[in-house]
């Protein structure tokens, strides 16, 4: 039995299929996706698609990210829809409808929408690790934690967790393409939308595998990555 964790998606699903067939996950192994599904990369309704088929498949621990959270509220006229549009919004809504990348509820799928608001975790832990989408605050417990620091805080102000468990997150986006590697925290957002990776850490044998939008695969051991950071 794995724990997989695969960090930022943003909406790039042939880099998603193509993790996926390289790792593998079976119905005993926990796939833990840290949120930001949607937004930025060309199809986020694709990727809304495939993750509820990998709930079929798999053990999958499924995190709401910002974007999913500007997602919802856009939708729900809770905020302006041009600010979200403006950070990824647009190239979302043309992945529902083309035509019209104006945001409307109608356009949405009920079965996306209850997988975001319904399964979707704020946060989520194991014995060993805390999985967040951006942050924890290093003084409480997950289930105290504001949404400012699960959903907003970059990675730059990651500190040792009271708990001891080392903090594995996206969200603050590593454009060389690695993920940030620390002593009591993980970073594996690594920019998938822009020219970098789609990131997949297996906590058992601390390797990561990494896909491109082209279909590409590489590994590397956390070793070789803590090596390189190091340089």
């Amino acid at each position: 039995m794995r724990t997989l964790v695969i960090g930022d998606i943003h909406g790039c699903t042939t880099a998603l299929r193509t993790l996926i067939g390289e790792v593998k996950p079976t119905p005993d192994d926990t796939l833990v996706t840290l949120g930001d599904y949607v937004d930025r990369g060309p199809d986020s309704k694709g990727t809304l698609d495939f993750l509820l088929e990998l709930e079929t498949k798999t053990n999958l621990v499924a995190l709401l990210g910002n974007h999913e959270i500007l997602f919802l509220d856009a939708l729900l006229g809770r905020i302006d829809a041009a600010s979200w549009l403006a950070v990824g919004g647009h190239e979302t809504m043309l992945s529902y409808d083309p035509k019209d990348p104006f945001p409307r509820s109608d356009k949405v799928p009920d079965s996306h929408i209850d997988f975001l608001v319904r399964r979707c975790r704020r946060h989520h832990e194991d014995a060993r690790h805390l999985f967040v989408h951006a942050n924890a605050n290093a003084y409480y417990p997950l289930e105290q934690q504001t949404d400012d620091w699960l959903f907003w805080t970059r990675f730059d102000d990651a500190f040792p967790h009271t708990s001891g468990k080392k903090m594995i997150c996206g969200h603050t986006a590593q454009k060389t393409g690695l993920p940030s590697v620390r002593p009591y925290a993980i970073c594996i957002d690594t920019w998938v939308y822009g020219e970098g990776w789609l990131t997949c850490l297996d906590l058992g044998n601390g390797t990561f595998v990494q896909a491109n939008q082209a279909g590409e695969i590489r590994r590397a051991s956390l070793q070789e990555v803590s090596g390189h950071l190091s340089c």
